[in-house]
């Protein structure tokens, strides 16, 4: 009788042994192959979804598939630190004409204001990003014909660096020019310089403001000159909607894409200039862009009213 019990408690412990083991010595060949085949992908997400499977459907395998994701972990930090310090090593060895990526824009636009009418607009922007220096080179040009005569044309050329000083704060200068006899003048002339400070930062939004004393000269159509110190405040702000429509927001004293506001002020005639635009991805190089500008001076020329607009349907193409 005693010996059965003894026999009996000796079952049980042994049973209780048995329980208390994993169901899986080692994670089985298949899943070890799956996990390591997301590994290959080197893609964080796709890994943390199938790692994840396997802790919840094998949980006595957690430390092992915790190891996998660790070394990959582990090598994919060591790979982003030698890419990262390979582009530092590639940019500062980089000469004056490396490095620049630019758009392309060609499309129609219709204004109205001191012209009503319909034509071609064209430009181009160029921007090369250093390890604190960003350049950035502005051309546009609208232009419109008809019955013989030249009916539209509006020349931009600009050129802003800035220098990153702080976090999140830079030195910024801008030189700009401008020519439209139908506003009133064959040449404006833009200088300024003055700090800047990126509010938003993130990856979909972000968010720049800027300001600094101005000088600007003007040439008009009537043969007068003017030449006076002004102020200039602004703001780019960035917004992506979806993966292919974005909205942009550039302060600049005539704003190229998307959507803008700036305002050059003197103490007699003050520009403001609002673009509004969108822009859908068609192809990774390749999206449309619709845009509602409108340029406002305070004090325009004799015979010119002082408020512009245009709409404008173009195609940008990123190179």
């Amino acid at each position: 009788m005693k010996a059965m019990a003894t026999l009996r408690l000796g079952s049980i412990a042994m049973l209780a042994a048995v329980l208390a083991q994993p169901l899986h010595a080692e994670l089985p060949p298949p899943v070890r192959a799956l996990i390591e085949a997301a590994i290959a992908t080197g893609d964080e997400a796709k890994l943390r979804v199938v790692a994840e499977l396997a802790r919840s459907t094998y949980p006595a395998e957690v430390e092992e598939i915790d190891a996998l994701v660790a070394g990959f972990e582990t090598t994919l930090a060591a790979r982003k630190a030698a890419e990262a310090e390979a582009r530092t090593a590639a940019i500062r060895a980089a000469g004056l004409l490396e490095n620049w990526s630019g758009q392309g824009e060609f499309g129609a636009f219709r204004a109205t204001g001191n012209a009503s009418n319909a034509g071609i607009t064209a430009g181009v922007t160029l921007e090369r990003q250093g390890l604190a220096w960003r350049h950035r080179l502005t051309g546009r040009i609208d232009y419109q014909r008809a019955k013989g005569r030249t009916t539209r044309e509006q020349f931009l050329a600009r050129y802003e660096p800035n220098v990153n000083i702080a976090k999140n704060l830079f030195v910024y200068a801008l030189a700009q020019y401008e020519r439209d006899r139908f506003q009133g003048f064959l040449g404006r002339y833009a200088v300024s310089g003055g700090l800047g400070y990126e509010a938003i930062k993130d990856e979909d939004v972000t968010l720049s403001l800027k300001a600094g004393p101005a000088w600007r000269a003007t040439r008009f159509v009537d043969g007068r000159e003017e030449n006076r110190i002004a102020g200039l405040v602004g703001l780019d702000f960035g917004w992506s909607i979806t993966d292919t429509l974005k909205l942009t927001q550039t302060a600049n004293a005539v704003a190229e894409t998307g959507a803008s506001a700036v305002a050059i002020i003197d103490s007699r005639n003050t520009s403001i200039d609002l673009v509004t635009g969108l822009d859908a991805a068609i192809s990774r190089s390749l999206k449309a862009r619709l845009s509602y500008s409108v340029e406002y001076d305070s004090n325009p020329p004799p015979g010119a009213v002082g408020t512009d607009t245009q709409s404008r349907v173009t195609l940008i193409y990123d190179f």
